[in-house]
């Protein structure tokens, strides 16, 4: 039986004006995208991830005397509740390093005194406790792994290179961890994107933070969303060769396969993140010497761009650098998730504070006016 849509209808909520933010604004129109006023590919070239996580939070870029207190308090609340690194030691070895993530945030929510204060002030601790801690948790997570013990946070480096530190045991050169900084700021907020949404949508019950992050990161973790970043160097890996770029293509085309770091639901003409990201790879390659992954790369990019004129996302260039600076392709998605902390954060803050229960209208398509039939006369 046909079913009559009512006019307006959009498919996975394509176009449909969903509330209101102060946080971000997307304008594919113009390839914009802006942070609380602020182009963010500006703010990953000039700033630091510790500025733009306050800048979400408060609604203002820091001073020095504000970012100083801000960064002191994200320092001290980096170490794990010693029942959490016992949690995550206990996870079988095979358990997805998202999935793991989630338990280690929801370990965290049962030690933070603020669980059930939705205030703006206890939100705002809760937010940095998470921001400081992920990093922690990711970190944990590859090296155990890989049959490594955690190595505790140093108070000593910077959020990014803390975290570089806390995943290989060296202290990361300055440019290097600069670079991954610049990666985080460019992951850290993207408006009403479907990890957001599903956070939202879970504190508007008036659920907890740690609650609406842990959907949050079930929701990142798929392939049309953050786990495109895995997708992509995984297809890369697979062709191996700049050589074998076009028949490759030739051949996933012919198939209709969707090419994983290529396209983007909002971008039509181009992801406004990925040209500084593209720079950050080219650089990284450029100094190490690479003469593989990066040109594969950009022959696969001239590739699609020619064969379908579809540009790459974020997530491809992001996959290059993640690569080159020897992370695992496991915790790609991990990281992002680690960067968006701040914006998912931002954006639960601001629910809690002008709050309505987020309850959309379904179109029922199933059959109408069946009898009961009792058990013994069915067939």
């Amino acid at each position: 039986m046909a079913v009559q849509l009512p006019d307006g209808y959009k498919p996975g909520l394509e176009g449909v004006v969903a509330g209101t933010t102060g946080i971000c604004e997307i304008d594919p129109a113009i390839d914009a995208l802006i942070y609380r006023g602020y182009a963010a590919y500006e703010l990953a070239q000039q700033a630091l991830y510790s500025e733009v996580a306050y800048l979400l939070l408060y609604g203002k870029l820091p001073t020095v005397a504000e970012l100083e207190v801000f960064r002191d308090e994200l320092t001290r609340e980096r170490v794990l509740p010693p029942f959490a690194l016992k949690v995550l030691k206990s996870l079988p070895k095979k358990t997805l390093p998202m999935t793991a993530l989630q338990i280690g945030i929801a370990c965290c929510q049962t030690y933070d005194p603020d669980v059930e204060n939705y205030s703006v002030e206890a939100n705002l601790a809760k937010a940095k406790r998470l921001i400081a801690k992920t990093p922690t948790i990711v970190a944990a997570i590859s090296r155990l792994r890989d049959g490594k013990p955690p190595i505790a946070p140093d108070p000593k480096l910077s959020h990014a290179a803390n975290f570089l530190y806390m995943v290989t045991g060296k202290e990361p050169e300055p440019v290097v961890a600069k670079a991954f900084d610049s990666t985080m700021i460019l992951y850290a907020e993207h408006g009403y994107n479907a990890s957001t949404f599903s956070a939202l949508v879970t504190s508007s019950t008036l659920s907890d933070m740690h609650s609406a992050v842990v959907s949050a990161i079930g929701t990142l973790r798929g392939s049309l969303h953050g786990g495109a970043n895995r997708g992509a160097i995984e297809v890369l890996l697979k062709i191996r060769d700049a050589k074998k770029v076009e028949s490759w293509v030739a051949k996933a085309l012919a198939k209709k396969e969707k090419i994983m770091g290529f396209g983007h639901r909002i971008y039509k003409n181009i992801d406004t993140r990925t040209p500084y990201m593209k720079v950050l790879a080219e650089e990284t390659a450029r100094r190490i010497g690479d003469t593989k992954i990066y040109p594969l790369a950009v022959k696969l990019e001239e590739a699609m761009k020619r064969e379908k004129n579809i540009p790459p996302n974020v997530d491809y260039y992001a996959a290059v650098f993640y690569y080159l600076i020897g992370l695992k392709k496991e915790i790609y998605t991990p990281i992002f998730a680690m960067a968006r902390m701040a914006g998912w954060t931002s954006h639960i803050i601001e629910q809690h504070a002008h709050n309505r229960l987020i309850r959309p209208e379904c179109v029922y398509t199933g059959p109408r006016g069946l009898s009961f039939v009792p058990l013994i006369d069915r067939k």
